[in-house]
């Protein structure tokens, strides 16, 4: 295979991994280039924007918004561009704050948090923390 060919091959099999839904992704998470500090560009996925899901400490993370990488801006800790891909075959995911509009919980959602289990019925798109305002708690049910 000549170079070119090769850079054709991958640009095709970059934009297949691309396509991939949020669950599909995380099983071959190890495809996904790994968050780099080095002022490499991220952004949402689209045809201009390369690079929207990367691997941090072991873990898939989603690109919310384009940025530029520095120091500080880690996946784990900018949650306002980075949103961790979750694994839907976990029934109780850990709640993490909604980052603004679109990325909140939807009705009938489960998560965990506090050491307890919760269903949101407060709204779409809640951004509320449990046990502040529409989620109920669930008692009795076995982990």
């Amino acid at each position: 295979m000549t170079r070119a060919q090769a850079l054709r091959f991958r640009a095709h099999l970059d934009s297949i991994i691309d396509s991939l839904k949020d669950e599909d992704a995380l099983n071959v998470s190890d495809l996904f280039p790994a968050w780099g500090l080095d002022r490499e560009y991220y952004g949402p996925s689209d045809p201009n924007h390369p690079q929207s899901r990367v691997q941090f400490l072991n873990l898939l993370y989603k690109c919310l918004q384009s940025h530029t990488s520095q120091e500080g801006w880690e996946p784990n800790i900018a949650v306002s561009l980075w949103s961790q891909v979750d694994d839907p075959s976990q029934e109780w995911p850990e709640w993490r704050q909604p980052t603004g509009a679109g990325t909140g919980y939807p009705l009938g959602a489960k998560v965990s948090h506090n050491n307890k289990h919760w269903i949101n019925v407060g709204k779409d798109d809640n951004e509320y923390e449990p046990g502040v305002w529409g989620w109920d708690e669930v008692v009795g049910e076995d982990d």
